[in-house]
């Protein structure tokens, strides 16, 4: 008995502990962060709540948003950014190594449908060391209450399932014309992203309930094939449309080679037969260059400024900023603010043109409905930070 109460008052004692530290990191918030641009540039930003692991956020019409954590939770956020509510009846999930509660994004008529759409990692349920990144659509209401989903559909799997917990990607995006772009990373498998009748690699094409549309440029070649938009991708971690409705997507190189690309219909991106970078072994991977007849990225970055989330900005409060990308970086532990010209023979130019620093990890780049800019830190207690425009 005695051992008893001892593990007991043990297990009483950290979890006092751990919540008295989570109390006391929120209870410092909000704080001015200073971040530090590459060019001389000084940014403010206001730190206003923080999360466990957080790793998408998404703005409703209203002005309020939904955060995800990777463990598990969506957050329902108030206008002011606050925690509202956590939503219930999402999807369980076991996060392990990259994996866990993903993506949100919400319906272009969510005014009238509520939908909005949760990507997370699903196990095999016949051998937990196999998994798959999954999309779902559901119904969300809010009252005075709580919030809540329902009406769950699952309308898209990653195929085929496989070990390891990596390189899931599962990003999402609607694009001008109403269409599902997804992203789906190699699943550090390498060869499916060239493989066909496997949809690892690839960035796929949906319409709004999950169905192939039969414009795609592999349709009526097998479920899983009609989906593929384009191919040879490793990890893509960040999707976005720009004003000319041009796609745009960011992925991880594997050491280095980080890329950006501009994402054209049923073009190859050559991984793993051609990369910016090299194999962790060491093993170099020719450039695209070497073979011309794969897309090459418009920029790619050596060393690696490790990409997650993206926002082509689109608001009128950073003017200079119209038409600008901004990644977040996790292992350059910046916010990378990027620039798009194109030559009159429709020829890229894509540049970095400054990141701001603050040392920490960034994992979501976000824009609200009035054109105010946030970023999620990476990691236990990243900490939701909004831009301040500069008089």
């Amino acid at each position: 008995m005695r051992k008893r109460i001892t593990r007991q008052k043990i297990a009483f004692l950290i979890t006092m502990v751990a919540t008295s530290f989570a109390s006391l990191a929120q209870s410092e918030l909000p704080m001015q962060v200073e971040m530090k641009g590459s060019k001389g540039t000084m940014l403010a930003g206001t730190a206003i709540t923080s999360f466990d692991n957080p790793w998408a956020m998404a703005f409703l019409p209203n002005g309020h948003s939904l955060v995800t954590e990777k463990t598990g939770t969506l957050w329902l956020l108030d206008k002011n950014q606050q925690k509202r509510f956590a939503v219930t009846d999402v999807p369980k999930v076991t996060a392990r190594g990259q994996g866990g509660l993903g993506d949100v994004i919400v319906h272009p008529e969510f005014e009238t449908n509520n939908t909005i759409y949760i990507s997370y990692i699903e196990r095999d349920p016949k051998d937990d060391a196999y998994s798959g990144a999954v999309i779902e659509r559901a119904i969300l209401t809010i009252s005075e209450n709580g919030a809540s989903v329902s009406d769950r559909e699952l309308i898209w799997r990653q195929l085929p399932k496989v070990t390891g917990n990596g390189h899931y990607s599962h990003r999402m995006a609607f694009s001008p014309d109403g269409y599902l772009f997804i992203t789906s990373g190699d699943r550090q498998k390498f060869t499916p992203a060239q493989n066909m009748a496997m949809n690892l690699g690839k960035i796929l094409r949906l319409n709004a309930d999950g169905s192939v549309p039969k414009d795609n440029p592999f349709y009526g070649n097998g479920s899983v094939t009609e989906q593929i938009w384009t191919l040879g991708h490793r990890n893509p971690l960040g999707i976005d449309f720009d004003e000319q409705g041009n796609l745009w997507s960011h992925e991880m190189g594997p050491r280095h080679g980080d890329e950006l690309n501009v994402i054209e219909k049923a073009r190859n991106y050559g991984y793993p037969i051609v990369s910016q970078g090299d194999h962790y072994s060491g093993v170099k991977i020719p450039n695209h260059e070497d073979y011309p007849i794969y897309k090459a990225p418009e920029n790619a970055w050596v060393p690696a400024i490790s990409p997650a989330g993206f926002i082509i900005y689109s608001g009128d409060l950073y003017k200079d900023w119209k038409g600008n990308g901004f990644i977040g970086g996790l292992s350059s532990e910046a916010l990378v603010r990027v620039t798009f010209n194109q030559s009159d023979e429709g020829k890229w130019n894509v540049e970095e043109a400054e990141r701001y620093e603050w040392g920490r990890r960034v994992r979501e780049v976000e824009q609200d409905n009035v054109g105010n800019i946030y970023v999620l830190e990476d990691k236990e207690g990243g900490r939701l930070i909004k831009l301040q425009p500069s008089n």
